[in-house]
């Protein structure tokens, strides 16, 4: 029942903001005029780490999956995770990614999970929530669309260990203007909320791991244009999200299940 007053709440706020829509639609426009769009990153796929044991790792969500703000995979998201989960694990990790500039939560399960190759996957991160902030999906939209992607991401690789990333940082961002900044971390924070809920009621079926909001990752040098990490941030990023997996239930210390 707790969604619904997340989308109550959703539908409250939306109804304030009327008034105000036409000026919020032209902020972010000038906004995205102004940051422009970065280039995806190169080289998709790769290996880290040393070892005779061999595990697989797939990336697969939005922009930060496709690398926007990086010059390759390996400095981006999939490359830093990887780096950092084959330190952890004592292994060889073989990623790869597959992301796309401007997808939800909801395009993930409908055009890029059924491309995905997840066969012999032992680990999978997805990132998404960004678009789905910006592009002001409803919480019970949402929550329905994660599980259909933990559905459909079971029905695919069922002994893989699944982990997400937060929902973005929208506070944080040098180049949103207010109020729509304050706006969309609202809906960020709802969406995180969803996220924090969903993880704890599948964390007995070890269904899988989400990475809360983190309140020391965003600091200088994160951003490469003011909305996507740079490559210390991605480096940054994933050292973090590594850390916390790796302490909450102890889930990268021994073998997949």
């Amino acid at each position: 029942m707790k969604v619904y007053l997340l989308q109550a709440k959703y539908i409250i706020s939306g109804l304030a903001l009327l008034p105000v829509s036409p000026l919020l639609y032209i902020q972010g426009r000038i906004t995205r005029w102004k940051v422009g769009l970065l280039p995806e990153a190169e080289d998709p796929c790769g290996v880290s780490g040393t070892g005779e044991r061999v595990e697989r790792l797939a990336v697969i969500g939005d922009s930060t999956v496709a690398g926007l703000g990086a010059r390759t995979h390996s400095r981006a998201l999939a490359g830093c995770f990887a780096k950092a989960l084959a330190e952890k694990r004592g292994c060889r990790i073989e990623w790869f990614a597959l992301g796309k500039n401007g997808a939800t939560a909801g395009d993930v399960v409908k055009s890029i999970l059924p491309k995905a190759n997840l066969d012999n996957v032992d680990h999978i991160l997805f990132g998404v929530g960004g678009n789905d902030v910006l592009k002001l999906t409803p919480p019970v939209t949402f929550r329905k669309n994660i599980q259909k992607l933990i559905y459909h991401t079971r029905q695919k690789a069922p002994r893989a260990r699944i982990y997400f990333t937060n929902c973005p940082m929208i506070i944080a961002s040098p180049v949103l203007p207010q109020p729509i900044k304050r706006i969309l971390w609202e809906l960020s924070k709802m969406h995180d909320k969803n996220m924090r809920m969903m993880s704890a009621e599948s964390a007995k079926a070890s269904g899988f791991y989400y990475f809360p909001q983190p309140t020391d990752v965003t600091r200088d040098g994160f951003f490469a244009d003011g909305i996507h990490p740079s490559e210390k941030g991605y480096a940054d990023w994933a050292e973090a999200m590594v850390e916390y997996f790796c302490r909450r239930e102890d889930p990268l210390n021994g073998h997949i299940a």
